[in-house]
């Protein structure tokens, strides 16, 4: 059983950061690891064309086993989920069910950085951009929901964008069910996975999204900036963001770049960001994303939950509510405080403790990771005790 991994960070032992859904700490191997690219560009005399690949390619095939992808060619690097989304956005007109009179579905209060693209593609196809509200809240508010997504999605639906693990609240949405969904109406389905990718299982050959978009400066513990995208057989022969030349097939080959390729490299390279070859966080990326792999993305879950198993119990004495355990993801909650308290109010008297959290909406959000330890779950009940 994995334990508590906090001397592997540089948090101190006086600070209680329950904050990983805002941005994780970083893993000294990470930091270590951008060190030594950012000295490895200081002597660039040493720095060879065939560096520029394998970091690259070792980031891909880590990505890809974490996901459980069948094939590193399935993965493409990229700075952030908007550019995914874009790369979602440049291609849409490839499913016959984009045109006027169709529709886009969304969850309420859904990230922007999934929200805009969807905006701008409304606008360029003469789509209906349907936002899914969330129930009141009760037991059966995250049951509710998952049912309202499923009721919204019909046969002019051509795309659903979500995050599979609500970035407020941490609500959980049945992926395989809305996948099922999806291809039943010929709509895509693209999953933003910023929110559960390195602290929730997922099988993306199990679920079979069209696009896997992620982050890596959450919960997959890597830098800001960079992060990685699964792209499903939709996107074969499609159009990348950008014509990169890295890209192109045979580019391995500084000698021969100006004869130019038409053709590019194999499965989704083409989608990856340009200078994707990023000496300093191409390795932070990776060191995270390895270590994840050590650790098990099932251990880590198994930690959080026995770490934090008896807080729910504390929230409700404490007069406060949060998803109903079985929609609610184990890694990330958002505890909703007794009527007249302010929110807002309360995160600066947990601050005040040296208790991080974030406030998302009306919700405070909790989000642990296998650097808490029983100490941190201790100071936080102690201070919204005295919060409230």
């Amino acid at each position: 059983m994995l334990t508590c991994q906090k001397h592997l960070f540089s948090l101190p032992e006086s600070v209680h950061y329950i904050n990983c859904a805002y941005m994780s700490p970083m893993m000294k191997r990470v930091e270590e690891a951008g060190i030594a690219g950012i000295r490895a560009k200081s002597l660039p005399h040493l720095v060879k064309p065939i560096d520029f690949f394998p970091d690259v390619h070792r980031l891909r095939q880590a990505f890809a086993e974490l996901i459980g992808a069948a094939s590193h060619e399935s993965i493409a690097l990229i700075p952030s989920v908007s550019y995914g989304m874009s790369i979602v956005e440049r291609n849409l007109r490839r499913n016959p069910n984009s045109k006027p009179g169709g529709n886009i579905v969304l969850l309420q209060d859904e990230f922007p950085s999934v929200v805009y693209p969807c905006y701008r593609m409304s606008e360029q196809h003469g789509l209906e951009v349907r936002m899914v509200a969330a129930p009141k809240r009760d037991a059966e508010r995250g049951k509710r929901w998952n049912e309202a997504l499923l009721e919204a999605i019909d046969r002019s639906t051509t795309l659903v964008a979500l995050s599979g693990v609500h970035w407020t609240d941490g609500t959980r949405f049945d992926m395989r069910a809305l996948r099922k969904r999806t291809r039943d109406v010929g709509a895509l389905l693209v999953i933003d996975g910023t929110q559960f990718l390195g602290a929730m299982p997922f099988d993306v050959q199990h679920i079979q999204p069209d696009a896997l978009i992620a982050g890596s400066y959450k919960w997959m513990m890597g830098p800001y900036s960079i992060g990685a995208m699964y792209l499903g057989e939709f996107f074969a022969d499609g159009v990348p963001n950008e014509e990169g030349w890295l890209n192109r097939l045979g580019s391995e080959d500084f000698s021969r770049l100006v004869e130019y390729q038409r053709e590019y490299q194999p499965g989704m390279m083409r989608y990856s960001v340009g200078e994707q070859s990023n000496f300093i966080l191409v390795p932070m990326f990776l060191a995270a994303v390895e270590q994840l792999l050590e650790w098990r993305v099932s251990e880590i879950e198994s930690y959080i939950q026995h770490l934090t198993a008896e807080l729910f119990a504390e929230f409700a004495a404490l007069g406060c509510t949060v998803e109903d355990e079985v929609w609610r993801s184990k890694h990330l909650w958002g505890v909703r405080l007794p009527k007249n308290v302010n929110v807002s109010r309360v995160q600066e008297q947990l601050a005040a403790r040296n208790v991080y959290v974030s406030v998302r909406g009306d919700a405070v959000r909790i989000s642990p990771n296998v650097y808490n330890d029983a100490r941190d779950v201790e100071a936080l009940i102690d201070a919204l005790r005295e919060a409230l």
